[in-house]
């Protein structure tokens, strides 16, 4: 039978006394970074298990970060947070913290999911994504002082201010995709995106609004708003690229999906003659999220630093949870994120 590892076998291979060992795995933030990962490298090596239920009987933290699984949709655009929760998990180890994956559908069945967790399983925190208006979520969270941050803006919410959170600025991704095309040559631009009141969508729609305007480009009528996926994106591009539209060269697309149906619609025969394009140079297309199917067909997209973003959401709750606690006028930290054009053939 193997002998059980303890931690002492830890302290020995790390070359630090047992209490440093403590400290690095249940309060890593007063333990130095060099120190910290010499214990988690022998920890690593040795197969050492840390006995959960003690470690939370004696310090009254889970040491558990949840998040709730988006649903798969059509399996193009959810894989931007696939990728989040991977950098979370991966930032959380590295903060001595674990994550707790749940699902839920809407703001009430999220609400009653997280509070059987908080009786089943006691999480330290919770990251919330899929922000939007009158998001009934945070204000619970808040009225009863379970700590959280979100992936994502309060959008109209004007006590916003009143939680940590981390985005991506959307209105300058769509901004550098503007720039790119019009420094290509276009100068008329349009854009695919969803009805108004999304905050995201609303906020990407700006990006290139703003950018056309400023270049002196009346941005009325390039745009169409859909529903996302790709046979909507297509729909769509066909009624603004189509016979009556407006003489499009090129369009930016709040989705990849939306910008597969379009880049599928710019390739039709004859449409892209119709739109202003040629035969040697077709429409131009551009998504947003640099997903995996934008890569594997050549589509140029705007790429979100998710990995950025989820090291962002968990430091900031290590603060929280960690941290001295903040004066009652301390403003709450927040992190705007610039994303980065990937430039392929579609573009």
């Amino acid at each position: 039978m193997t002998e059980k590892v303890t931690i002492a076998d830890v302290a020995r291979l790390a070359g630090v006394s047992r209490q440093t060992v403590s400290n690095a795995l249940n309060t890593p933030d007063v333990v130095r970074e060099e120190t910290r990962q010499r214990v988690l490298e022998a920890v690593e090596r040795l197969g050492y298990r840390v006995n959960q239920a003690a470690r939370q009987m004696r310090t009254g933290r889970s040491r558990l970060i949840a998040i709730r699984i988006e649903p798969d949709r059509d399996g193009i655009n959810g894989s931007v947070l696939d990728r989040f929760l991977h950098g979370l998990t991966d930032s959380a180890a590295r903060s001595g913290y674990r994550v707790l994956l749940y699902t839920a559908d809407g703001d009430r069945g999220e609400i009653d999911t997280i509070e059987d967790l908080l009786g089943a399983y006691e999480p330290d925190a919770f990251v919330l994504t899929s922000t939007h208006h009158d998001d009934l979520r945070t204000s619970w969270l808040r009225e009863r002082k379970v700590p959280f941050v979100t992936f994502g803006r309060p959008w109209g919410d004007l006590d916003g201010a009143g939680h940590p959170w981390v985005d991506v600025n959307g209105a300058a991704g769509t901004a550098a995709a503007t720039r790119h095309l019009l420094a290509a040559g276009h100068r008329r631009i349009g854009f695919l995106g969803w009805p108004p009141g999304s905050g995201v969508g609303d906020d990407r729609r700006e990006g290139w609004a703003r950018t056309l305007a400023a270049a002196g480009i009346d941005p009325g009528g390039l745009s169409r708003a859909t529903s996302d996926g790709v046979a909507d994106g297509e729909a769509a591009a066909h009624d603004l690229l189509g016979p009556g539209g407006s003489g499009v060269t090129a369009l930016v697309c709040v989705s990849d999906s939306l910008a597969l149906g379009a880049l599928h619609a710019a390739r039709s025969p004859g449409l892209a003659w119709r739109a202003g394009g040629s035969a040697d140079r077709p429409v131009a297309v551009i998504g947003f999220d640099d997903t995996p199917v934008a890569k594997a067909v050549g589509l140029t997209s705007v790429s979100q630093p998710l990995a950025e973003a989820a090291a962002g959401c968990v430091a900031l709750l290590a603060r929280l949870l960690d941290g001295p606690a903040p004066a009652p006028d301390d403003p709450p930290a927040h992190e705007l994120l610039d994303p980065s054009l990937v430039v392929r053939q579609s573009a």
